[in-house]
């Protein structure tokens, strides 16, 4: 990459950046400029593809990938209104993911930014869901905490400007794996999480009790035993031929999972004494999550940001808006670069002794909407 770039666009920070997302079952596409503001945002879903077997199928996913990513690519440039030279540089989700669909995005995305001469940057996927809420809010800035919840992770991280602080994490499943199985329980359909959540919804989240996990990490989170547990609520019942309400179940594990997220948010945010609290991954779109932590934050007086629903998901407009920063730093990629389906972040290995107030203008006076 030619340094006179990098230069350029550290002085200014100003870019126009082509963002691809390709890590799992959504093939998107979109143009974000200066890291926060969204010129275009395509996403093909393959729910309906994955639907009759009950989850993703990483062939499916794969083969969908390389028939829809041109497409999605050619719209959301058309949508920007923009043309390919207009560019500053592409940038696409490196990992973590299924690593046949990473590389159909990463191989695009090479293909194209060597054709264009144009730099390239290896986004983060968790790195992208925390930066979903700039886009959302661009008056939020580091320092903040970041509860990161989605299928695969269940992350809280310190966000600053000089880089992740990792404060804990789950020892053993994820959140939304766990969602995903409880509903798999239930005979829901896939996607489960989502199900389960509007499933809830007329639910008693007090008719069965399931004990809180376990777990010695103060800020870690752990679902593998209260996945368990409920499995052998259900089938417990199923074998009694006992009569139960599946809304009823939905709502009890919903409530204990999201009671398990809050309680160790919430006690780092207490512990450190944050006053910015952002959520995301695609767990965030879970409504009793967002309404219990909305709850306790505005009781703690703590500034709490979310990303709208379109937002929550897998999308390339959230890669964008990381690969921004890393492009102002400099942090382009080779064109050698290859999908790391394992890719973790880059943790600081000590908490740096900043200021740990808002993050943001808790009454939106830049510009952004208000917190939620």
């Amino acid at each position: 990459m030619e340094k006179s770039f990098e230069k350029k666009h550290a002085e200014k920070e100003r870019s126009l950046i082509l963002a691809m997302e390709s890590s799992c079952d959504e093939t998107a596409a979109a143009v974000i400029k200066d890291g926060r503001t969204i010129l275009s945002d395509v996403v093909f879903s393959q729910i309906a593809l994955h639907l009759p077997y009950g989850g993703v199928v990483p062939e499916i996913a794969s083969r969908s990938h390389i028939e829809k990513i041109d497409l999605v690519v050619t719209e959301a440039m058309k949508q920007a209104g923009l043309s390919f030279e207009d560019l500053d540089a592409l940038a696409v989700t490196q990992g973590p993911g299924l690593v046949g669909a990473l590389l159909v995005g990463v191989s695009y995305a090479k293909g194209l930014a060597y054709a264009l001469n144009k730099p390239l940057i290896a986004v983060n996927h968790i790195a992208g869901h925390i930066s979903a809420n700039y886009l959302a809010y661009p008056d939020l800035k580091p320092p903040f905490l970041c509860l990161v919840v989605s299928g695969g992770h269940s992350h809280l991280i310190e966000v600053r400007d000089s880089g992740l602080t990792l404060v804990g994490c789950t020892q053993d499943d994820a959140a939304g794996e766990a969602f995903d199985k409880a509903a798999r329980v239930l005979g829901l359909p896939y996607p489960g999480g989502p199900n389960l959540d509007k499933l809830a919804k007329s639910g008693n989240k007090d008719a069965y009790h399931l004990t809180q996990p376990k777990i010695s990490g103060a800020y870690d989170f752990s679902f593998s035993g209260l996945k368990t547990g409920f499995i052998n609520l259900v089938h417990g019942m199923d074998q009694r031929n006992e009569p139960y309400k599946k809304e009823d179940l939905a709502a009890v594990f919903q409530e204990t999972v999201v009671t398990h997220l809050c309680d160790k948010t919430m006690k780092a945010v207490k512990d450190f004494g944050w006053k910015t609290l952002a959520l995301a991954g695609g767990v965030s779109a879970n409504s009793r999550l967002r309404e219990r932590l909305k709850e306790l934050c505005g009781a703690a007086d703590v500034a709490f940001f979310v990303p709208p629903l379109s937002l929550t998901g897998d999308n390339a407009a959230m890669i964008g808006a990381a690969a921004h920063a890393q492009l102002i730093r400099g942090e382009t990629a080779p064109y050698s670069l290859n999908a790391d389906p394992a890719l973790s972040l880059n943790f600081a290995p000590e908490r740096d002794p900043v200021d740990l107030g808002a993050g943001a203008d808790p009454h939106g006076q830049d510009g952004g909407p208000d917190p939620v």
